[in-house]
C-alpha cells in the first residue's frame, strides 16, 4: 500500500512542510490551517462524559426520548446532544449553555447532490446548531471522483466557518479500504472541517480500533477524531479513546458512564 505522504502527493502534490503533525506530512493548504490551534486530544482528568456526543438518531425518536437525552446530557455535562435536524428548536431550549447542540446531515446514506448537501447544512446553522456531523460524499469517494467529494465538503465547511460552527466528517469507514480511508481523511482536512468520524451507525459496521490509530495518524494532533457505532460499554470506549479518539458519539450513554 502507498504511503500517507505517497497518497498527499497524488492528490494535493506540494513542496511546502507541513505545521500540523498529519502524517501527510506535506502541506494541504487547508481551508483552515489548525496548526496554530490546541491539540484536539482527550484529556482524561476531564473525564469521558466531556467527549461524548450523546446521540438519538433512530427514525422513530419522539420528542420525548430527545427531552429525556438533554435531561441526561445536562447532568453528566456531555460535549453534545446529537439528534436529527427536526429536533434542533426543542435542544436548543432544553440544553445547558455548556452542552453543544449537534445535527447530521446527508446522512445516513452520503449521496446527495452537493448543492442539496450545502443547503441542509444552512438550514441546520440557521436554526442555531453549534455542530454539524455530514457523512462525506460517499458516491464520489466510490466512484473515484475525488473532486466532488471534496467539493461537497467545501460547500459545507465554509457555512461552519461563517458560523463558527464545528464540522464533523463521517467518513464510513467500513465501506472504505487503506487507501480510501487515507484519502478521505485528508479530503476532510484540506475541505476546512475540524473533525473525522468513524460510522453513521447504519453501515455494516461501527468503529474499530485500527481505523481510528490510522485517521489519527494521518489527521495530526491538531484535528479531531471521533469514534462512533457499536461503542456501548466503559472498555470499548477506552480502546477507541486510547487510540487516538477525542470524541467518543453513543446512544448507550448510561452504559458508558
Amino acid at each position: 500500500m502507498k504511503s500517507i505522504k505517497e497518497i498527499a502527493m497524488e492528490h494535493f502534490p506540494s513542496d511546502k512542510k507541513a505545521r500540523c503533525g498529519g502524517a501527510h506530512e506535506i502541506c494541504l493548504f487547508c481551508a483552515k490551517c489548525r496548526a496554530d490551534e490546541e491539540d484536539e486530544i482527550y484529556k482524561p482528568e476531564a473525564g469521558i462524559a466531556s467527549v461524548i456526543d450523546a446521540t438519538v438518531l433512530k427514525a422513530d425518536a419522539s420528542a420525548a426520548d430527545v427531552e429525556k437525552l438533554c435531561e441526561m446530557a445536562n447532568e453528566f455535562k456531555t460535549a453534545s446532544v446529537c439528534i436529527n435536524s427536526y429536533f434542533i428548536p426543542l435542544i436548543k431550549q432544553l440544553l445547558d449553555p455548556d452542552v453543544k447542540s449537534c445535527t447530521v446531515i446527508n446522512f445516513p446514506l452520503g449521496a446527495g447532490l452537493p448543492e442539496a448537501v450545502a443547503n441542509e447544512a444552512d438550514a441546520a446553522l440557521n436554526a442555531g446548531v453549534d455542530e454539524v456531523d455530514m457523512v462525506q460524499n460517499l458516491a464520489a469517494i466510490k466512484s473515484g471522483n475525488w473532486d466532488d467529494a471534496l467539493k461537497t465538503i467545501q460547500e459545507t465547511a465554509k457555512l461552519c466557518l461563517t458560523k463558527d460552527a464545528l464540522l464533523k466528517v463521517i467518513l464510513e469507514t467500513c465501506y472504505l479500504d487503506k487507501e480510501e480511508l487515507i484519502l478521505s481523511c485528508l479530503i476532510s482536512k484540506k475541505a476546512g472541517a475540524k473533525y473525522v468520524k468513524t460510522s453513521t451507525g447504519f453501515g455494516t459496521a461501527g468503529a474499530k480500533a485500527e481505523d481510528i490509530a490510522l485517521m489519527r495518524e494521518v489527521v495530526g494532533p491538531k484535528f479531531g477524531v471521533k469514534a462512533s457505532g457499536g461503542i456501548r460499554n466503559p472498555e470499548a470506549a477506552k480502546e477507541m479513546l486510547d487510540s487516538g479518539a477525542s470524541r467518543i458519539g453513543a446512544s448507550s450513554v448510561s452504559a458508558l458512564l
